[in-house]
């Protein structure tokens, strides 16, 4: 400035590249058509002393269940497992310094800058994970989709062929407590899948944020399988491919009950793997195999209702003045005899006295 000395401000800091999980988005395919993502640059200072501007973030949606790794070195950068959790992928530049910070008693005219710091730049690849409660394992044709169908609204393709599922579907189920447990239909698995046969890998990574595995084993052998061969295989390569997912809680379903080769090769099932799985029938609708089920995994699980209220430590509970035989002092469920005589629930019309 003429007369005035310097008073260039700095520039603005580059923006971030941020990987956000997004409950509601079930696949990569955006970044795939788009894999190039630039956050905005930041903007140049003015004069006046005038600072320029932050970049925006660039804010990327992924499905829960995205592994991010470095291309080069395969170093993991982040697991976005939660929604709505935030990882800072890749930082924005530093904004350079204007002349204003070069100023001296000596140097009064300085003309020196420094120029913004480059942006954060990676080349990754991304990997997804299918989260869920429950995964579903068995080979082709076990009735897997059909199960799913059965104990929630997902609605996979099912037909009379091997490798009808090609992509895992993950359903919901619902409890009468409002509660949700996710379950995952992993196509089905072949000899030598862990070691890399087929599709083994891309189905089996699948499994592994599974709190529980599912083994539905064809019982009547439709396709000329031994049942007790094929869960033993199951386990072989479950092993194979992360001996850990062995000590997960599992339980055994045995499908296909409604046929009568099922209910012969049952016992010998039981005698030759020494386990007792749970009988189960997709097409029989009176068959109580499938509210068997459902029920194990609530109780294995747990799941909360959705909406439960839950205290922090160190909540005082807005009753626990009130005599523990009517309100627990823990902050549990209010019982029914005390919100009888709760007022703000009286939603009688009370009837006005007439003055005389």
């Amino acid at each position: 400035m003429p007369e005035g000395g310097p008073d260039g401000g700095d520039g603005g800091r580059g923006g971030h590249v941020i990987f956000k999980g997004c409950r509601n988005v079930n696949s990569l395919v955006a970044l795939y058509f788009a894999p190039q993502v630039f956050a905005e640059n930041g903007v140049p200072g003015k004069g006046q002393k005038m600072y320029g501007r932050r970049g925006k973030d660039l804010i990327v949606l992924l499905p829960c269940g995205t592994e991010v790794f470095l291309e080069a070195t395969g170093q993991q950068r982040a697991d976005i497992v939660d929604h709505d959790q935030e990882v800072v992928i890749a930082k924005g530049g530093k904004g350079g310094l204007g002349n204003v910070h070069f100023k001296t008693s000596t140097h009064q005219v300085p003309m020196e800058h420094t120029p913004g710091d480059p942006g954060e730049e990676f080349r990754l690849r991304l990997e997804l994970k299918t989260i869920a409660d429950a995964g579903l394992l068995g080979f082709p044709n076990a009735g897997k989709s059909s199960l799913l169908t059965k104990i929630s609204d997902a609605r996979p393709k099912i037909a009379c062929y091997p490798f009808t599922t090609v992509n895992p579907i993950v359903g919901t189920i619902q409890y009468p407590d409002f509660s949700q447990l996710r379950v995952a239909d992993i196509p089905g698995i072949i000899e030598g899948a862990a070691d890399g046969i087929g599709l083994g890998l891309d189905f089996l990574r699948h499994i592994s944020r599974s709190r529980v595995l599912v083994y539905v084993i064809d019982m009547a052998g439709t396709d000329n399988r031994n049942p007790w061969d094929d869960y033993r295989q199951l386990r072989k390569e479950v092993a194979q491919y992360d001996e850990t997912l062995l000590a997960r809680p599992s339980i055994i379903l045995a499908n296909k009950m409604d046929e009568p080769a099922a209910a012969e090769n049952l016992p010998k099932f039981i005698r030759k793997t020494r386990t007792t799985p749970i009988p189960v029938s997709t097409v029989d609708d009176e068959h109580t195999g499938i509210g068997q089920f459902k029920q194990w995994l609530w109780g294995e699980l747990k799941p909360s209702p959705q909406g439960v209220f839950a205290p922090t430590e160190g909540h005082t509970p807005l009753c626990a003045a009130v005599d523990e035989n009517v309100c627990p002092p823990d902050g549990g469920i209010i019982p029914a005899e005390a919100l009888a005589r709760a007022p703000f629930l009286d939603i009688t019309r009370k009837v006005k006295k007439k003055r005389d």
